[in-house]
């Protein structure tokens, strides 16, 4: 262990057969949504990868990326690996990586059943059964040995090609439903013949992948495997026959990587992406009986919501795994290995788990509190500005913090304006909800660190044009946020209606009561989990239809919510307006133009927040910049990416 730091494993080299990895931190493959139409990576992406190197992370891995563009794609923005004329592409991004002393490996896969409809260009999709999956591609077919000879020939051809671009392996991706999955799971594999059926011949077809593999790429190639060590849904695959797989697969592969669920099944894919909602280390119980397994002399690495460098010490340390992959944690703060490293984990900035970063849908791989992420290297490092000047930052919420950090590092003198008697604005709120501990811990990082940043913090200061204009400054930035929205509706007035403030903070006492929530936004709709979780009877209530319910969420996080809403018994009311309150019910209205009496105790008002009025400062001098929700209510990303751009123009 080195002096200046408390870990004394996870920045210990990593052995594999044939190659040594620098550390036990590997960066989990995600598609970064930076690819051109062809497949090629831009310049956007080899930024993304050396950004991701010089994290110091040992081992980068790239996003799902299919074998053959006929049969295998499951997303459009995947990396295009299959093709030679490719190649000159391909090497930037190894060369990317090489630069920071971090080897690079790209997820090969197929998605078999999973296969995007508007992605497949043949009549069939290819799976070891004929079962589409509902609301996806409809014609499956089940393989023959032809089909698996060209499969196999596939992968083997694209990992020859990633040897030849100068990567220093592949990662074999089995799990999430895959199709290598869906042969290995009893769930998706109904087969009668050598490929089907019990455990050893279930196996059969991935092994003889892993083995043409190997015998193609040789012993100085590294190859990795991911697989579900448990599908998380009866009848599919589970921990003790996953174990049996690595016991054969180890022959070939240098080390695999325990992960979990089903991306494809709705029960179980928030094991694969686990939002916010899912605790800690979520997939370490597999990896764990994996490792304990005599047999098994290969590392195994788990993968997870592991968010810190604690986090993997503690793993590494009690012998649950040989190494951790971990992804989001590295965009939030791209230092956090290094900072830990320097003995400073209390410097990196916490990761929210809210799958920002995964949006998709066009939009490149970004993050809610790290606005620098996915926008190219000449905004890797703050760069000092040209002219100092003094700036004045009106509110202290997170986009008002942002632009008080942004403009220290760019040397301007600061002075940060808050009329409460702390920062954080509507993050002191919020972070108080049961799921939200990620979000706490960020919201005392960010106060800390503005408070610490070297900006004159001035509290209990509610701005106006005379004590702004006292500071004579050369650049106002207004950051006052928004205000809870109240509707002048018969009753709302009434002591049994509260706020969705007063709901998540715990002001009243809800436990046991009968509620109806009147809004269902993201802050409703996880004010009615929470309060349902704390055994209320919720009703949750809004005008627009109950399956667009928390429709601003990313889409991973919001499947969850409503998955939980749903568990936790949580009434969901749609295309109903809330026409008044009395003091025992909520009188709604829905679109066939009937009233309905909602009985409860409490009402919560979640009807949403507007933002407050910025007149009086938008002309005070020249350059006046309006960020976060005083330009228009978004969300943290939203506060964080507009404060940053404005700062970095000032």
């Amino acid at each position: 262990m080195a002096s200046f730091n408390d870990y004394d494993h996870v920045f210990t080299k990593l052995k594999l057969k044939n190659a040594t990895l620098k550390n036990r931190i590997i960066f989990s493959p995600m598609v970064s949504d930076y690819t051109n139409s062809q497949g090629e990576p831009t310049q956007g992406y080899i930024d993304f990868v050396e950004q991701q190197a010089r994290s110091g992370a040992a081992l980068v891995n790239l996003g799902a990326t299919p074998v053959n563009w006929d049969t295998a794609p499951d997303y459009p923005a995947e990396l295009d690996v299959t093709d030679d004329y490719k190649l000159n592409m391909l090497a930037l991004l190894s060369e990317a990586a090489h630069r920071h002393g971090a080897k690079l490996s790209a997820e090969i896969m197929h998605a078999g059943r999973a296969v995007h409809p508007d992605l497949i260009k043949t009549k069939w999709g290819l799976a070891p059964t004929s079962m589409p999956i509902p609301g996806q591609y409809q014609y499956i077919k089940a393989m023959d040995k032809s089909d698996m000879d060209s499969i196999i020939a596939d992968f083997v051809d694209c990992a020859k090609r990633l040897k030849r671009a100068q990567f220093d392996g592949v990662l074999i991706h089995g799990a999430h439903g895959n199709l290598l999955g869906q042969f290995l799971s009893p769930l998706t594999n109904h087969r009668s013949d050598n490929y089907g059926g019990s455990l050893e011949n279930r196996m059969r077809f991935p092994l003889e992948l892993l083995e043409s593999v190997r015998e193609a790429v040789g012993d100085d190639f590294i190859v990795d495997m991911r697989i579900s060590g448990d599908e998380r849904v009866e009848g599919g695959i589970h921990v003790e026959e996953a174990t049996e797989f690595v016991k054969r697969a180890q022959d070939y592969i240098d080390m695999v990587n325990i992960s979990g669920g089903l991306i494809v099944d709705w029960r179980a894919q928030y094991y694969t992406m686990p939002p916010y909602y899912q605790p800690h280390l979520l997939n370490l119980d597999l990896a764990k009986h994996i490792k304990a397994c005599d047999d098994i002399k290969i590392p195994v690495t788990t993968v997870g919501r592991i968010t810190t460098i604690d986090e993997a010490e503690q793993i590494i340390a009690n012998g649950w795994a040989d190494g951790v992959y971990m992804a989001r944690a590295l965009l939030a703060d791209d230092k956090m290995i290094k900072k830990s490293y320097a003995g400073k984990p209390d410097e990196v900035r916490p990761c929210l788990g809210c799958f920002c970063c995964a949006e998709g849908g066009g939009n490149h791989i970004s993050c809610s509190v790290n606005p620098q992420l996915g926008m190219g290297s000449r905004f890797w490092e703050v760069r000092p500005a040209i002219e100092k000047k003094k700036v004045v930052v009106i509110g202290g919420g997170p986009a008002g913090m942002q632009a008080a950090q942004t403009l220290v590092k760019r040397g301007h003198d600061v002075v940060l304006m808050e009329k409460g008697s702390t920062l954080g604005g509507q993050l002191n709120n919020i972070d108080k909800l049961p799921f939200k501990g990620d979000l706490l811990k960020h919201t005392e990082w960010d106060i800390r660190t503005t408070m610490e940043c070297g900006a004159k913090v001035m509290l209990n200061t509610e701005a106006t044009p005379e004590n702004v204009m006292d500071q004579n400054p050369d650049a106002l930035v207004v950051a006052t946020g928004g205000k809870l929205m109240h509707l002048p509706l018969p009753g709302f007035d009434h002591q049994n209606v509260i706020s969705v403030v007063d709901a998540d903070t715990g002001k009243v006492d809800l436990a046991g009561k009968k509620v109806v929530v009147c809004g269902a936004g993201a802050s409703g709709c996880e004010s009615a989990l929470a309060l349902a979780m704390e055994g209320c009877e919720v009703a949750l209530v809004d005008q627009i239809p109950a399956d667009q319910f928390a429709k601003d969420m990313t889409h991973i996080t919001r499947g969850m919510l409503l998955a939980l809403l749903k568990e936790n018994n949580v009434e969901c009311i749609g295309d109903s307006l809330v026409r008044g309150v009395d003091d025992e019910a909520v009188i709604i209205e829905g679109r066939d133009w009937k009233t309905r009496t909602l009985a409860c105790d409490y009402v919560v008002e979640a009807f949403g927040v507007k933002p407050l009025p910025v007149e009086e400062f938008e002309e005070l001098i020249p350059e006046v910049y309006v960020i976060g929700d005083a330009s228009g209510v978004g969300n943290i990303k939203k506060a964080n990416r507009t404060a940053f751009d404005a700062c970095w123009e000032i």
